[in-house]
Parts: structure tokens; sequence; C-alpha cells
């Protein structure tokens, strides 16, 4: 069953579409991200959904409640949604306690202590509740504002760039740490990021947008490895590009010689195309008479390398660096992605 329904929403700014007849459903404790550049009108969609913006035609439904559509409009407060923010958006003057029962004040003061202290136990914060924000670290701050979210018992949590403002060592600790918590409580999420990083670790699909659109839905390692065009491969990581030509039913014949597909490729014998292999997926092979290593980059968990294939240049990734001038390409049989080729 879905937990959110987005059907075919259009909003406007001054006029001018910024999402336009735009579906997503998001399943119960599934976590959707939407993923895209500055712009592209993911956070608009956030916002929608909140209840922050109005819809200019469409429908948003919260489980089989209309949130939004038909002439009915829910006010925020009343939709059973939790909201996350980039900035944290805590009051500075209440304590961790104050913050986190802030939703929460009609509950007598006993149930508001019990609640708080539960919460602050799922967020690993124990002992912290007397606490100022200013006292906290970032990861800590956001910690309380997931609190504040969830005292409420929402149906549905909405995160806008929550980890941009986390230190980079302790981002993935923490993305870890919420997947847990909302899975563990069965609470779907939609999730706002352009970090890819940070999208295939904390979300069960993506939603790639583009100019209020989507691109393209699905599990995150089936974009990275089966992206449906060009955009969604170059968004999601490095990619090499090269011409193919069909040999028979399994095999392309590219500038780097033959490659073999671990399934049928769909291509007709002598049938043009563009082949995208990431650069994990280029084995290179100290050989004399192959092509020259243009540059070699230490990066820490692999190397990043540069070669000339012809009048082309092509990035491999290799775990180690190189101690060889030229080098053989080698491509492993794996599922070829074939685009159609540039105009």
């Amino acid at each position: 069953m879905s937990v959110l329904c987005v059907e075919r929403v259009s909003c406007r700014y001054n006029g001018s579409n910024v999402l336009e007849d735009l579906s997503l459903h998001v399943a119960e404790n599934e976590i959707v991200c939407l993923l895209g550049a500055s712009g592209c009108g993911k956070t608009t969609l956030l916002k929608a959904i909140a209840g922050l913006l109005p819809l200019a035609a469409g429908a948003i439904r919260l489980g089989d409640r209309l949130l939004e559509g038909e002439g009915r409009v829910v006010a925020p407060e009343d939709r059973q949604i939790g909201m996350i923010f980039q900035d944290y958006a805590l009051f500075p003057h209440l304590t961790v306690a104050g913050n986190i029962a802030f939703g929460i004040a009609h509950l007598p003061a006993r149930e508001q202590a019990a609640e708080v202290e539960q919460v602050l136990a799922l967020v690993n914060l124990q002992g912290l509740a007397d606490r100022y924000p200013h006292q906290l670290s970032g990861g800590q701050q956001q910690r309380v504002a997931i609190a504040r979210a969830l005292v409420c018992r929402p149906r549905l949590m909405l995160l806008d760039e929550p980890f941009s403002n986390i230190d980079t060592q302790v981002r993935m600790k923490l993305i870890a740490e919420i997947r847990t918590l909302l899975k563990s409580r069965g609470i779907g999420a939609v999730f706002v990021s352009h970090s890819k990083e940070e999208a295939f670790a904390f979300a069960d699909r993506l939603a790639l947008f583009r100019a209020g659109h989507i691109e393209q839905v699905g599990e995150p390692e089936r974009l990275y490895r089966r992206p449906g065009n060009r955009f969604v491969a170059d968004f999601l990581g490095a990619t090499n590009y090269l011409l193919a030509e069909g040999v028979d039913e399994w095999r392309v014949m590219t500038p780097v010689g033959p490659v073999q597909g671990s399934e049928p490729h769909g291509l007709a014998s002598g049938q043009r195309a563009v082949l995208m292999l990431r650069p994990h997926q280029l084995r290179l092979i100290p050989d004399e008479a192959g092509s020259e290593v243009r540059e070699q980059q230490f990066l820490g968990h692999h190397c990043k390398v540069t070669i000339a294939c012809g009048e082309q240049l092509l990035e491999a990734s290799c775990s180690e660096p190189l101690h060889a001038s030229r080098v053989r390409v080698d491509v492993a049989p794996h599922p070829l992605v074939l685009f159609d080729p540039a105009p």
C-alpha cells in the first residue's frame, strides 16, 4: 500500500510552471530520494506535500486521505507529516527538551516528559535534555530536529537536505542511524538531496529530477547500472561513451575492441549505438602496443587513470597506481547499456 500518492501535480511560481503533471508514489516504510541539481523542482515538491505551497493542478493523498485536490486543502499542521529542515530550525531559547515538546504542548506535563524521554533514547541523546542548541554539535542538533518530528507520530517524514550542514566525518554514520530509526518505526520518508552519495546510502528508491519533471525512478543500484538516458547516467557517476556497432546478439565492436554482453544487447548486426561504460568497468593491462596513459590521480581508495584511445580520452578506476605508460583496455562481460548515437 502507498503511504503517499502524488497524482499529476503541477505547481507555479509567478505564472511559470515549476512542476508539470508530476506523479510519484511512496510505499509504506519506504524512503524515496528526490535527487537533482539546484532549481530542478525537488524542494518545490517537498513543500507541496507539506502543504506549504498550493497546487495548480493534481492531488496529493496520504494513504486513503486526500490532503489536497478536488477543492480540498488540509492545513500543514493537520497532515500527519513531519518535516526536517537543512538548518535544523530549532528554537535557540529553548532547551533540547523544550524544542522536542513544542509540538505536544497540548499534553499534560507528565506525558510530555515521558514522550520526550522516549524519543531522546531513540535518537541517542540521553542526558542532553537540559542543553541548548548552541551547546550541541551539528549532528546532535539534527537529531533533536528528528526527535521533535517523531514525537508527533507522523505517518510520513519529509527531509530537506538534512545532512548538508553535517561534518563529512560523521555524515554517513548519521545517515545510517536515521535510516535505521525510520525503518524501525515504520515511517515512510521523502528525502531531498543533490548528493548522489547521500541518496545511495539513505534511499530505497531514487526519483531523479530535471527541470520540473522526473527523468527516471528506481532502486539506486539499478539507476546507476542501467540508466534510462545520458542525463541519468552522467548525474549518477563518471561515464565513458564509446561508439559501438553490433557484431552479433552478444557482442559489439568499439574503439577498444569487441565488448561482450552478459545478455543479448538488442542491436542488429551492423547497427550503431553508443556504449556507456563506468570507469570501474575498464580493466587496464600493461601493453607496449596499447593506449597511452595520460594522467594518474591517487584518490585514496582508488586511482583515477586517464588514457588516450585515439582522439578520445577515457577514465578508468584502478585499485592502485599503474606502473606502465601504455595499456590495453579490457571490459568484463556485463549487461550492456546502449544509447542512440548522438545527433
